[in-house]
This record gives C-alpha cells, sequence and structure tokens, in this order.
C-alpha cells in the first residue's frame, strides 16, 4: 500500500479533509493536523496514524514566526519517520512547509484549495500551487484563478 500523508490545520479545514475518510482504507495513512480541545479526540480515534503540530495562527504575529518554525522542523521529523510517497491536505499555514519538505524528497504534492474560497485564492494555495502535482479547486470559478487546477467539484 502506498503510504499517504493527509495534512491539515483544525475547524474547516480538518473537517474537509476528514471527508476524504473512505480513502484512508485504500492507503497506509498517516493524519497531521494541529493540537486543540477539538482534535484531541481523533488521537483516541487513530492511534499511532495521528501526529499533532502546534497550534498556531496569523491572529499573533509575534509568536508565530516562532510556532511555524517549528512545526517546519515538525513537519520534517514527522515526514522522514513516516516517508510517505503522497501529501494530501486541504491546506492553511500548518500544510506548507510539509509540502515543500515533501518536495524535496520527491514524494507527490495533493492540494485541494477549501471549499470556502469561490472567487480567491488562499495564501496556502498561492504558496503551493506552483509546486503541487495535483492541485484540485472545487468550484469551477476557481479555475479562472489557478489555470492548471483540475475542478473536483465539493468533497462535502
Amino acid at each position: 500500500m502506498k503510504k499517504v500523508m493527509f495534512i491539515a490545520s483544525t475547524g474547516g479545514h480538518l473537517d474537509e479533509l476528514m471527508q476524504l475518510k473512505p480513502l484512508f482504507a485504500r492507503y497506509d495513512y498517516h493524519i497531521v493536523t494541529e493540537r486543540d480541545p477539538s482534535t484531541e479526540s481523533l488521537k483516541d480515534v487513530y492511534g499511532d496514524r495521528f501526529s499533532f503540530l502546534c497550534p498556531g495562527t496569523r491572529k499573533n504575529m509575534l509568536t508565530y514566526p516562532f510556532k511555524l518554525f517549528a512545526n517546519s522542523v515538525k513537519s520534517f521529523g514527522l515526514f522522514v519517520k513516516y516517508r510517505p510517497a503522497f501529501v494530501v491536505t486541504t491546506g492553511t499555514h500548518t500544510a506548507v512547509p510539509m509540502c515543500y519538505i515533501a518536495k524535496l524528497f520527491r514524494a507527490g504534492v495533493i492540494f485541494i484549495e477549501t471549499f470556502a474560497n469561490r472567487d480567491s485564492k488562499t495564501l496556502a494555495g498561492r504558496m503551493v500551487y506552483p509546486i503541487a502535482d495535483m492541485f484540485i479547486v472545487q468550484w469551477e470559478e476557481m479555475l479562472a484563478l489557478y489555470p492548471k487546477a483540475v475542478c473536483g467539484g465539493s468533497i462535502y
């Protein structure tokens, strides 16, 4: 079975990622998200197939660079430990370092732009689009913004 790492931040991005749960049975998978009260129970469900990164948003710009650096280092360690053939993400800042690490190790990167954006690019989308092996949008309108993308429709 191919190894696939699924990664997203908490909240809606993780909700979207978990819509891909039927794929888990087809792959040797590992899920990565931020540690948060809303995600603690997932560790009980997925056990050693689940890892946490530091929670951190860009809301607090004093601590964000340090948390981003810490998450980048932890992402590197997780990638080396699990050696996925593909990284699949529904995005945001938590996933960007992992996508670049995957490219460094010649793993595939599949980025699914969030359903929440219908007419504008996300920062993570802009950063990962140039390196993604497959870039999926959920709205046809987004194809104008990401011409090399594939419209996969809603994952909900």
